[in-house]
C-alpha cells in the first residue's frame, strides 16, 4: 500500500508548466506547488515587451497604453524557447506536464509539441506531456490551479493528464467586452459592426466553445445588463462539486470587478471568489474594460 508521503514524493517528480496567458499571480498560486510560467511577447505600437516572469511590462502599464489610444498584438512562443524551458526541468530530474493556451486561439501548441518531440528522442526514459487546455486568460489560470492542487494531493502525472483532458470542457469562460476598438483592430469584427455596436451601447457577450475558440453569443446593452448576463450564465452552469473556486478577471476595471464579485457572492455564498487582472495576451484583443467570470461547471 502506497502511503500519502510516498504519493506526495511521486507527485513532486514532475513539474507543471504553463504560459503567461494564464495570468497567474502569487495570490492565486499561494499554498500550491510551484508552477513554472513561460513569459510571452506582446507588441505595443511596434515596441516589443515581455509579459510574465522576468518580463518588462505589467498589466497597469499595458492598459495605460491602451487607454491612451494605442493598440497591441501578441506573438506565439517559438520552439527554441519551449525547448529551453522544458529541458531545464528535465535536467533537474523531473518530468514535464505543460498546460498550453487554447489551440482555438493560437498555434503556440504546435511549437510546444515540436520541442517536446525533439526532447523525447534525447530523453527517451522521461515523460513529457502537453495538454491543449482549450482555455485562456485567468480561465487557463483556474485550470492550472486545479492541476497544481491535484498534484499536491499526490496525483501522478499520467492520472492528472487524463483527469484534466476529461474535465477541460468543464472550465467555463464568460466574457463581456467594453469597447469594440480592439476587436475591430484585430479584425475580429467589421468596422460597420463596431460602429453600430458602439452606437447602441452593446457589450458583446463572448463564450469559449468546445474547440477553444471565442464565440460571440449575446448582445447585452449597457454595463448593468452585461454583468447580469455573466451572472446568469454562471447560474445555469456552475458545478461546485468540481470546485468552488471562481475567478473574476478584468481589464483595468477593478471597481466593476468588485461589483461583479458582490453579485456572485450574493447569489453563491459558498463560492471562493478571486479577482485578477486580464493580462496583455488576451487584453490586446479584448481591450480595457473587459470583464470575465471563470468557473468550473457545465458548458452550455
Amino acid at each position: 500500500m502506497i502511503s500519502n508521503a510516498q504519493k506526495g514524493t511521486e507527485a513532486m517528480t514532475y513539474q507543471i508548466i504553463t504560459d503567461a496567458t494564464a495570468d497567474l499571480n502569487a495570490e492565486l498560486l499561494a499554498g500550491l506547488p510551484v508552477v513554472k510560467i513561460i513569459p510571452m511577447h506582446v507588441q505595443v505600437n511596434g515596441k516589443e515587451y515581455l509579459f510574465g516572469p522576468g518580463g518588462n511590462i505589467d498589466c497597469e502599464e499595458f492598459y495605460g497604453y491602451l487607454r491612451n489610444g494605442q493598440f497591441a498584438s501578441t506573438s506565439q512562443i517559438n520552439p527554441a524557447t519551449y525547448r529551453e524551458h522544458f529541458e531545464a526541468i528535465l535536467k533537474e530530474g523531473k518530468d514535464v506536464l505543460y498546460l498550453c493556451f487554447s489551440s482555438g486561439m493560437s498555434r503556440t501548441i504546435q511549437s510546444a509539441n515540436m520541442a517536446m518531440e525533439e526532447l523525447k528522442e534525447e530523453y527517451p526514459d522521461r515523460t513529457l506531456l502537453c495538454l491543449d487546455t482549450l482555455c485562456a486568460a485567468v480561465g487557463e489560470g483556474l485550470f492550472v490551479m486545479e492541476a497544481a492542487r491535484k498534484q499536491a494531493q499526490g496525483m501522478d502525472i499520467h492520472t492528472l493528464y487524463h483527469w484534466l483532458e476529461e474535465h477541460r470542457m468543464n472550465l467555463c469562460h464568460w466574457v463581456t467586452v467594453d469597447t469594440f476598438d480592439h476587436l475591430k483592430h484585430g479584425g475580429r469584427v467589421s468596422a460597420t459592426s463596431a460602429a453600430m455596436g458602439t452606437l447602441l451601447g452593446i457589450k458583446p457577450l463572448i463564450h469559449v466553445d468546445e474547440s477553444g475558440k471565442l464565440v460571440a453569443v449575446g448582445k447585452p446593452r449597457g454595463q448593468k445588463k452585461a454583468l447580469q448576463a455573466l451572472l446568469s450564465n454562471m447560474e445555469k452552469g456552475w458545478m461546485p462539486e468540481i470546485s468552488k473556486q471562481v475567478i473574476i478577471g478584468h481589464g483595468d476595471s477593478l471597481e466593476i470587478a468588485q461589483e461583479l464579485r458582490d453579485m456572485v457572492a450574493a447569489r453563491f455564498p459558498e463560492a471562493e471568489i478571486y479577482i485578477a487582472p486580464i493580462g496583455p495576451v488576451i487584453g490586446a484583443h479584448a481591450g480595457p474594460g473587459v470583464m470575465t467570470v471563470f468557473f468550473w461547471g457545465n458548458n452550455h
